[in-house]
């Protein structure tokens, strides 16, 4: 199948999105369900600034969303396809890490 540079460019951009390890976490604590800039802060124990830079590039990329509430504003997934993503490269970090460990061991 071959993409348009257009879907090129999206698919790498979501990829560069799950290359900072602060935005995996701010994945991760939105699995759970929706959350506020402030209950990310102090369940990630970051600043607000650069959560809230953090949420912003990955709501333009499309992977959050977000909704009013009366004052506050929550975050939530938008695309529940990025935790399949991030599994697929998960158990293939876990084999790659095994067949590492394997060949170690064959050599001891």
């Amino acid at each position: 199948m071959e993409l348009s540079d257009q879907m090129l460019d999206l698919i790498a951009r979501r990829f560069r999105m799950l290359g900072e390890p602060q935005r995996l976490r701010i994945l991760q604590a939105l699995e759970s369900g929706e959350h506020t800039v402030g209950s990310l802060v102090a369940q990630l124990r970051g600043n607000q600034p650069n959560i809230s830079k953090h949420l912003q590039a990955l709501y333009d990329a499309g992977l959050v969303g977000r909704r009013r509430s009366g004052n506050s504003v929550l975050y939530f997934i938008s695309d529940p396809v990025i935790f399949r993503v991030c599994e697929l490269i998960c158990h293939s970090a876990a084999k790659d890490a095994r067949a590492k460990l394997s060949l170690v061991a064959e050599r001891t």
